[in-house]
């Protein structure tokens, strides 16, 4: 087996990369020593207003653990908004983009100080073709994936920040 083997190369990579992460202090978000293993259970989220409000907070209590012992508080705005782009000749629209934004701040519930925060935004697309029912559906949908996407940008955020401020 020649040195340049591309499979040879490509497995000594995957042996090797574990070790060059330990060597530049990598350490897993969620694992024993991770920053974010504090988090879990630990941010209280606002309370849903709206259907969009209640999918987003779904999502975040999914990847942050519904807040059992309380030390952070999440709060946010959600904006989102309906733009047709498939517009046929006779001007019938056929395809929408939902373009949403979210601003959120955690706050650290002892001090009352922003330990992180800031704005996300996304969009997704439905079809306006087919029946008034499967429109609505699709509409639905889209709101409910938006919603799942800003949750999960939110969440990144929040762990990609926590080394410098989760016990």
């Amino acid at each position: 087996m020649s040195s340049l083997d591309p499979m040879a190369l490509h497995r000594r990579t995957l042996l090797l990369m574990p070790l060059a992460l330990a060597a530049c202090g990598f350490t897993p978000a969620y694992g024993p020593q991770g920053p974010a293993r504090g988090l879990m259970g630990r941010v209280r989220i606002d309370d849903p207003s709206s259907k969009d409000a209640f999918d987003l907070v779904e999502r975040l209590e999914e990847r942050l653990g519904r807040a059992q012992v309380v030390r952070y508080d999440l709060s946010y705005t959600i904006t989102t908004q309906p733009v047709g782009v498939g517009i046929t000749p006779a001007s019938d629209i056929t395809r929408y983009n939902l373009t949403g934004a979210i601003d959120w701040t955690l706050t650290d519930r002892e001090s009352g100080a922003r330990v992180a925060g800031g704005r996300v935004e996304s969009f997704t697309s439905w079809s306006a073709t087919g029946s008034t029912v499967a429109g609505l559906a699709a509409e639905e949908d889209a709101h409910r994936r938006l919603m799942h996407i800003l949750a999960d940008q939110i969440v990144m955020r929040i762990v990609a920040s926590s080394a410098s401020w989760a016990e």
